[in-house]
């Protein structure tokens, strides 16, 4: 899809707000890449002590390099960094969006905080960081997006990634059930507005998290034997958020290959 498809090259690009474009081989850099491509501008979400504290550590220079990558599709961006476990910083985020680019049309929750734990080792202070972030923070952005939403009816869109992940990973799973919930509220909620809100499960995507051994046994799970990768994930977001995916609305899609 170009941005001829998607828009009229006489308009203003509009802008999609994505939180959770820490990596550059992440699912939220994919999908900003698409959009940027698609005519979009940019403003997104990172946090990178959270990079920090994970298996893949952070990478010096990603933001950068997202920038770079989004302006060479002629988008404007910006690159905003923010702790969601905050509840101020929903409202700061579209802020800063506002005032460095301008109003949001598309919101894309691709943020995430994820530490593996089972029911009988999840600790309480990860088990509510979980649900401050992944639940608590969509809606406070989702809420802040309702509050100011000022363009056409029917250009509207929300998108939130999800997991259907819960064993030996019951915070993350938990949180995104409630995530699910929120974001399929939105559909019905803000109906006055001619927003669209829909979930996606990407399924099993390869950003550099996964042991050899686990790829392996999710290749083979997966009828098309491999992986999915951020651009699988962001041609349907791309469709969602076009003016071609306006009558798809209040839907969890799976995009995943197939995995069992």
């Amino acid at each position: 899809m170009t941005t001829a498809d998607t828009f009229s090259p006489a308009a203003p690009r509009p802008l999609a707000l994505i939180t959770g474009v820490g990596r550059t081989v992440g699912i939220g850099a994919g999908i900003a890449r698409q959009l940027a491509a698609s005519g979009w501008d940019i403003a997104f979400t990172y946090w990178t002590p959270y990079d920090r504290r994970m298996d893949w550590g952070e990478e010096r220079g990603a933001t950068e390099a997202i920038e770079a990558s989004l302006a060479a599709h002629g988008a404007r961006t910006a690159a905003i960094e923010a702790d969601l476990i905050d509840p101020d910083a929903p409202a700061r985020i579209f802020d800063e969006a506002e005032s460095r680019v301008g109003p949001v049309t598309a919101l894309v929750l691709s943020h995430a905080e994820s530490v593996d734990s089972g029911l009988l080792d999840t600790t309480l202070a990860s088990f509510d960081r979980h649900f401050a972030v992944n639940a608590r923070a969509t809606w406070l952005l989702i809420r802040e997006y309702g509050l100011r939403f000022r363009a056409p009816a029917g250009s509207g869109r929300i998108v939130a990634l999800t997991s259907d992940h819960t064993v030996g990973n019951l915070p993350y799973g938990a949180s995104k059930g409630a995530l699910d919930r929120i974001t399929l509220a939105a559909a019905r909620e803000l109906a006055h507005l001619g927003v669209t809100a829909n979930v996606v499960n990407p399924g099993p995507i390869d950003t550099g998290w996964m042991s050899g051994e686990l790829a392996e046994e999710l290749r083979r799970g997966t009828p098309l034997g491999r992986l999915g990768t951020p651009q699988d994930t962001a041609h349907l977001v791309d469709f969602l958020c076009s003016p071609q995916g306006q009558w798809v609305n209040g839907q969890l899609l799976k995009s995943n290959g197939g995995a069992a």
